[in-house]
């Protein structure tokens, strides 16, 4: 696994609260908030692949309820992929 300091620890571990938490409540409303663009923005350099990061943002504002959960709970957990395979560990 990857060393990262206790800072950028701290830092991913927050941007993943707020996507988890923009991604349960995706389902009833857009998530498309300033707090869940910034976390993104956080997760941007440690993930070696863009894909999953817009695919968060670009679902977290789609009109259909459905649609929005689907795009979200997809681009989660290819964020989570991407950090695993930069040799990030985390707490799930």
């Amino acid at each position: 696994m990857r060393e990262i300091s206790r800072h950028q620890r701290i830092v991913i571990d927050l941007a993943l609260r707020i996507l988890r938490s923009a991604m349960d409540r995706s389902a009833v409303r857009k998530v498309n908030s300033i707090e869940v663009r910034l976390a993104l923005r956080c997760l941007l350099h440690h993930c070696p692949d863009r894909w999953p990061l817009e695919m968060f943002w670009d679902a977290a504002g789609v009109d259909n309820d459905i649609g929005r959960a689907q795009g979200c709970t997809a681009g989660f957990n290819g964020i989570l992929r991407q950090l695993r395979l930069a040799g990030i560990s985390f707490d799930q």
